[in-house]
């Protein structure tokens, strides 16, 4: 892991630059939590000084039935993010919306799903008010299809939901290879130049770039810090190529000198865009933030 210590800002971050962007992933790989301790300890974040950086629980949209059993009537309302992996039928989707209407002590404020053409058919007027509709893009020349599909749908008001965004997955899977410092780059360059409100997941475990030890095996991963700047970057208009070094860097201090230096504004420009990341171990970034003086001490 990159050393932390003797690396911290002089002062905290605007505190808005870190609000809500920390989605939940507890229960998907490589966590895996089981889902009853996902939500207790997600109970838990949600009362804990560092609540205001936690979004809501990620849960995938077949648990449904589970998690209604988990929060019973009257209990103390649950947010959450309903997950559709790519490859997932959209009924399974459309069956979950339908079963939490009858159970108002779980809110879903996200559904996410794979795009593809027909992304348009899964109806979230099921349920009384419409969720954020999140559409996790492909790659290669699909991903410029996409993106120009999703960012349409958003301009002119005819997606599905009150609001929709696009998401790209910045961590390895069996079925996806991890994405590099120039694919990322031009990710974020192209969901800037479009003005696209976007979401990452996958592998932003950590603040900083680094080799990680995830499961005794060694895997290289991108760090949030190094996102934040390339974004501010980018909305400041810097092309990949201008996006890419800010990706790699290792060393903490500059990177938490860089993200302790963006005002006010410029934390909302960057949050506009990017809206939030699942983590499946939120503590990690947390902690992490606070050993280089980013936001408070835990």
């Amino acid at each position: 892991m990159t050393p932390l210590s003797g690396a911290a800002a002089s002062s905290p971050a605007e505190p808005t630059l870190f609000a809500a962007l920390i989605d939940d992933a507890a229960v998907f790989p490589p966590g895996l939590a089981p889902l009853p301790e996902a939500v207790r300890e997600h109970r838990a974040h949600r009362t804990s000084r560092y609540a205001a950086l936690i979004g809501p629980l990620l849960v995938p949209a077949s648990d449904a039935a589970a998690l209604v059993e988990l929060v019973p009537q009257g209990a103390e309302p649950l947010r959450v993010g309903l997950i559709a992996r790519p490859g997932t039928p959209l009924h399974t989707v459309t069956d979950a919306l339908h079963l939490l209407r009858e159970h108002p002590q779980v809110q879903v404020s996200a559904v996410e799903v794979a795009w593809t053409p027909d992304w348009r058919d899964l109806d979230l007027g099921v349920l009384d008010q419409e969720p954020a509709l999140v559409l996790e893009v492909p790659r290669g020349t699909d991903q410029v299809r996409a993106l120009d599909d999703v960012a349409e749908a958003g301009a002119s008001g005819t997606a599905a939901s009150g609001s929709v965004l696009a998401k790209f997955r910045t961590g390895a899977t069996p079925a996806w290879a991890w994405p590099d410092e120039e694919e990322l780059a031009a990710f974020l360059h192209a969901a800037t130049a479009r003005r696209l409100p976007f979401k990452l997941t996958g592998g932003l475990h950590h603040v900083v770039r680094g080799t990680y030890t995830v499961k005794e095996h060694a895997e290289e991963q991108h760090g949030l810090l190094n996102v934040l700047c390339a974004v501010a970057g980018a909305v400041d208009g810097l092309h990949p190529e201008s996006l890419t070094p800010l990706l790699t860097g290792r060393d903490p201090e500059p990177l938490a000198r860089e993200v302790a230096a963006l005002t006010a504004a410029d934390a909302e420009r960057v949050r506009a865009l990017f809206t939030a990341y699942g983590c499946c171990g939120v503590t990690d970034p947390v902690t992490e933030l606070s050993e280089l003086n980013l936001v408070e001490e835990m």
